[in-house]
């Protein structure tokens, strides 16, 4: 139907956690899921620290770290979603282990709101609104520059997944 948005077979929307059956159907169906998430997210965020610890930023300056993380890992999430959806017949859980687990963990716009906030002081106002409107900027341009880059690689080199009928 027009307007309705399909769900994956795999999600069970009416799952009650308070019935003992559901529950075992939940970790059953979704267990792997959840652990490649949590694999994921683990290895991204221990990325995120890593550059953070690389490009460091005192109080009232610019966060490198935090923009370049967020920038990079959008322009990677472009990449990934042309590749696992136009190249790749990818297993199931790929796109949780890398979209969802690492490129999540990886990325941090929570701290780039937490970070905002904090230059909104007297003398680094100006900075902070470059900052909140920069980030946002850049990352969707990454995004799109992505989802581009991956493309024209795909027609270069012809790896391009025949389309089902």
């Amino acid at each position: 139907m027009r307007g309705e948005v399909e769900l994956d077979d795999s999600l069970d929307p009416d799952v009650d956690l308070r019935v003992p059956s559901q529950r075992h159907e939940l970790i059953g169906q979704h267990g792997p899921v959840l652990g490649v998430i949590a694999l994921g997210g683990g290895l991204g965020a221990l990325a995120r620290y890593g550059l953070a610890q690389a490009l460091p930023a005192g109080p009232g300056q610019f966060p490198w770290a935090t923009f370049v993380t967020n920038v990079l890992g959008c322009l990677l999430i472009g990449v990934l979603m042309v590749l696992i959806t136009e190249v790749w017949t990818a297993h199931r859980l790929v796109r949780p282990f890398l979209g969802v687990g690492i490129l999540g963990g990886f990325t941090t716009f929570s701290t780039y709101v937490v970070e905002t906030r904090g230059l909104l002081r007297p003398g680094t106002v100006p900075l902070a609104f470059a900052y909140l409107a920069g980030t946002l900027v850049a990352a969707l341009c990454a995004v799109v520059a992505g989802v581009w880059a991956a493309r024209a690689a795909v027609r270069r080199t012809g790896h391009r997944r025949e389309k089902a009928v």
